[in-house]
């Protein structure tokens, strides 16, 4: 099929609603998740705790977008990346965002900082005491907990009048 045929020109004519890739990891070292407390010079979720991830650049697919923001922001080759959850995160606009949320085990090696922030090992009981991006007390122990043979968790976010996160997960039972 050739490009003209994959109707990108006609769904954006139409206000056909459009998603912004974005990939979301959390690396684990036993009970520890490793966080990433943004620098305070970043233009969203400054000095907030979240996990490591970020855009999808042009020629990328999702998986190797996640590798490769994982070494970028920490410095760790992971073997592998587990795909845990797809969020699509309506900003109230004709696109939005689409989160890749992946797990990934690190059983050695020492993370290093980058420019978007300093990185933290965080015991799962701990996470509460932190200043967390404010999906994450929702989504994170879900996605800890999600069995190893179990299919990906789906989410909607959306904000209501208030501006508040109104989070909604498919049950797929």
């Amino acid at each position: 099929m050739p490009k003209a045929d994959q109707g990108v020109e006609v769904s954006l004519s139409r206000d056909r609603y459009t998603v912004i890739p974005r990939t979301l990891c959390f690396v684990t070292r036993g009970d520890r998740v490793l966080l990433l407390r943004g620098a305070l010079t970043k233009r969203i979720w400054a000095n907030k705790y979240n996990g490591i991830g970020g855009h999808v650049e042009r020629d990328e697919d999702i998986y190797s977008a996640a590798r490769r923001e994982l070494l970028e922001e920490t410095g760790l080759a992971v073997e592998q990346l587990r795909l845990c959850g797809l969020v699509n995160i309506d900003s109230g606009q004709t696109s939005g965002i689409m989160l890749f949320v992946f797990t990934a085990e690190s059983p050695a090696g020492e993370p290093i900082a980058s420019d978007e922030g300093t990185l933290k090992w965080v015991a799962r009981d701990q996470l509460a005491q932190l200043d967390l991006v404010e999906d994450l007390p929702i989504i994170l122990p879900r996605i800890l907990d999600l069995p190893p043979t179990a299919p990906p968790l789906f989410a909607h976010y959306s904000y209501d009048e208030n501006e508040k996160l109104v989070v909604r997960f498919m049950n797929l039972e």
